[in-house]
């Protein structure tokens, strides 16, 4: 073997069988013991060797290929030094051998073992390297073994051209950004630069929550594919029902601006709709029923309504009156006037101030021609509570045997009203009143009062009957229509509601 080169093993590979003990360890470099210093199979302690490699880490098989300059496994600290003088040897292929083994690794008892498996070479990892790091075009600083050729070419990461180009097909439809991330260029070179991934989150097992929702953070990819969103909105786009729709709400949305703008017009084109006066408010359904079964029961003799004040008693025969084609009685409209006082008085601000004489008073007045002193007493301020010439209007209802009249001093206006359904006039029951007027003033307050220079009129316009039996209810309504400070404003066609609502209100004793 030339001298210059390197055995392949520090231990000479002299597998043939020794001959003998002392053979055995001569080979291996020791001087022959004396006599008797070997008696057992083991060696001393002062040449005992360190413990070899335990066996479960021993490799399993040697290599096949020869391994060039393998680290020593012994040092020279390990071994006591060999004594300076050569042992003598049978032979001379044992001194050479000797001789020879000059390093600490040759003086290593004979033992049989397998060849130490040489150092695996560096791996090329193609996970992320435990480093925060860009993904960027060219070579990457890598976590390869120190003892690796630093003149070989460094490992390429595998699997980076594919993440790119996943990268850049991701980037052509990115999700929102931040405005500093929007603002940046987006050129071929910076696509990549985007997404950033910090490794050394993988370290920290404890925190295995927060480093997920953190990558999660740091790494954005489209949730829908762009070919499913496509697909989607194409099928939206042909779906008739969300063409449906949307033609709906385009149409309710020029419906409410036709709307508002016609809200704002319609006040200008079109009058305001007058409320219905009140004297025409309809009877709900329970009235109607109550007034039905007051005006047609079979008990003539039960007592529907009593007005104690005035002390008259309504029973279903004498509320029958107000049936159609019947002519009303002295019960019916005495109370009717009394309701109408108590209507007055409740709302002073809404109503005339008026006073109302019942049906008996203008016969007391005219028995004999004319009787001042019979109707005297009526008007006492101790009975009614305020004076007679304080009014604005006094009604004094007229029958004439067979027919209701109506006459009005009109304090307000100073003149004298004569009312007719039918139309005719009375000037004689006018002067009556008036003279009434005068004796009434003088008698109450002692002063003197002129009529001579009031009207005595008849109303123009009147409302008039169309039949025999309806001037008692024309009466009334001429009184309800000047108590309110209205007009005249009703006709024959209403009179059968009327009779029913004046039912209505002298079952409720109370006025509407």
């Amino acid at each position: 073997m030339p001298a210059s080169a390197k055995p392949r093993c520090a231990v000479p590979l002299d597998l043939k069988p020794a001959r003998g003990r002392k053979e055995g360890i001569a080979r291996l470099g020791f001087p022959p013991p004396a006599m008797g210093a070997l008696t057992g199979k083991r060696f001393s302690a002062d040449h005992r060797p360190p413990s070899p490699t335990p066996p479960s880490k021993r490799p399993k098989f040697a290599p096949p290929f020869p391994i060039s300059s393998p680290p020593p496994l012994y040092s020279s600290s390990h071994l006591p030094s060999p004594p300076s003088s050569p042992a003598p040897g049978p032979t001379s292929s044992t001194a050479a051998t000797a001789s020879t083994s000059s390093s600490p690794s040759s003086s290593l008892p004979h033992r049989r073992r397998r060849r130490p498996q040489p150092p695996e070479p560096p791996r090329n990892y193609h996970a992320p390297q435990h480093r925060s790091r860009a993904f960027r075009r060219g070579n990457i600083r890598s976590n390869s073994n120190p003892s690796r050729d630093s003149s070989s070419p460094p490992p390429q990461d595998r699997g980076l051209d594919q993440y790119l180009e996943l990268v850049k097909s991701v980037d052509r439809h990115p999700p929102p950004l931040t405005p500093s991330a929007a603002d940046a260029p987006r050129g071929p070179e910076d696509a990549a630069e985007v997404i950033t991934i910090d490794d050394r989150e993988d370290i920290e097992q404890d925190d295995e929550k927060d480093e997920e929702d953190e990558l999660e953070a740091k790494v954005v990819v489209g949730k829908v594919p762009l070919y499913k969103e496509r697909h989607q909105a194409s099928n939206r786009q042909r779906d008739p029902r969300i063409r449906e729709l949307g033609f709906e709400v385009r149409l309710a949305e020029k419906e409410r601006l036709g709307l508002e703008q016609l809200a704002k017009v319609l006040p200008q084109i079109t009058p305001n709709k007058k409320e219905v006066p009140e004297p025409f408010v309809p009877l709900t359904a329970e009235d109607e029923d109550r007034v039905r079964h007051a005006l047609g029961g079979r008990k003539r003799r039960e007592t529907l309504s009593v007005h104690e004040p005035s002390n008259i008693v309504i029973t279903r025969e004498i509320l029958q009156c107000l049936n159609d084609k019947d002519w009303l009685n002295d019960e019916v409209i005495n109370l009717y006037l009394e309701l109408l006082k108590e209507r007055e008085l409740k709302e002073p601000n809404k109503f005339v101030k008026c006073h109302f004489f019942n049906t008996f008073f203008y016969k007391k007045l005219i028995n004999g021609g004319y009787d001042y002193k019979a109707v005297r007493r009526w008007t006492t301020k101790r009975k009614l509570g305020y004076d007679l010439i304080d009014c604005d209007k006094i009604f004094v209802p007229i029958h004439k045997e067979v027919h209701w009249c109506l006459a009005v001093i009109n304090i307000r206006d100073k003149k004298f009203q004569y009312l007719d359904s039918l139309g005719s006039m009375d000037t004689k029951a006018l002067k009556l009143l008036a003279r009434y007027l005068v004796d009434e003033v003088k008698e109450k307050s002692g002063n003197e009062i002129d009529v001579l220079s009031w009207k005595q009129e008849g109303v123009q316009n009147l409302p008039l009957q169309e039949n025999g039996w309806d001037c008692g209810m024309f009466m009334l309504k001429y009184i309800d229509f000047y108590s309110r400070d209205m007009d005249l404003i009703f006709g024959q066609k209403d009179m059968p509601y009327f009779r029913r609502r004046t039912a209505k209100e002298i079952l409720d004793l109370r006025a509407g």
